[in-house]
């Protein structure tokens, strides 16, 4: 089975290259972020057509997430627990039937966290930090559950120096400062796997190349697109592969497709 993520940086401007993608790729499960949407102005029709079930948490112009998957969901959870004033729309769960038992998987868009302010104690960036440790008290409790779990998306986080080609000029970024790196590895510690490290590891594997100053052709990317597997998930994977050749398209999305393989 491949589970994807991708971050597609607006639906209505990607869909050329979402089912262009999805014909030649094939995924079982993909999970979107920044469709930048509502629920209804996403296209379903076209995408059932492709095979797919669609779980869609829209938001008017801004965030969104999706789960397209071939199997039919059981059970969809739209917004990430521990803050009930929070209204951006940045996770959805969901929870399919596997011949190796349940399969749950989430779609994250996690807070960019800029500007930081002069000590890190931005509004913008506090948000991200505190919504950081909602997903890992919601994580905490899908582990008890025991089942296949992975927490897949755009997290916004450049886990080591090797994830970035300017690491000294990305020092001060939210998405590269000590405390989001605390913070990422205490996700990790509560017993998550980083399915790019179990598989991979390698220096400047990126996954986002912003559009300017040619960041493309330069290479001049980071590593942010993340897939994080419960025990059973990471011993049921077979392997990732970031797909950097969808960065090559027409009007391409800033992001790629990360890609793991499980024998679900």
């Amino acid at each position: 089975m491949k589970i994807a993520t991708w971050n597609i940086n607006s639906i209505k401007a990607r869909m050329h290259a979402l089912t262009a993608w999805l014909e030649s790729a094939k995924p079982d499960i993909v999970c979107l972020q920044e469709i930048k949407t509502v629920n209804e102005g996403f296209p379903h029709m076209e995408i059932e057509a492709l095979g797919y079930n669609v779980a869609v948490h829209g938001q008017k112009s801004y965030n969104g997430v999706a789960i397209l998957s071939k199997l039919p969901f059981d059970e969809v959870n739209m917004r990430l627990p521990g803050d009930d004033t929070d209204e951006q729309a940045r996770y959805i769960e969901a929870v399919v039937s596997t011949d190796n038992g349940a399969l749950r998987v989430a779609s994250i868009y996690l807070p960019n966290g800029n500007p930081v302010g002069d000590h890190g104690d931005s509004e913008k960036y506090q948000y991200k930090l505190a919504w950081m440790r909602r997903l890992r008290e919601r994580a905490k409790t899908l582990l008890t559950y025991e089942e296949n779990l992975v927490l897949t998306g755009d997290y916004n986080v450049i886990p080591r120096d090797g994830d970035t080609h300017n690491p000294e000029g990305w020092r001060g970024d939210a998405a590269f400062r000590p405390e989001t790196h605390a913070e990422w590895n205490a996700l990790k510690f509560i017993g998550l796997y980083d399915l790019f490290d179990h598989f991979d590891g390698r220096d400047e594997q990126y996954t986002f190349w912003d559009y300017q100053a040619g960041a493309w052709q330069n290479n001049n990317g980071i590593r942010i697109d993340h897939l994080l597997c419960s025990a059973q998930a990471i011993d049921k994977a077979r392997g990732i592969k970031i797909d950097r050749d969808v960065r090559n398209g027409v009007k391409p999305s800033d992001h790629v497709p990360v890609i793991g393989e499980f024998a679900f």
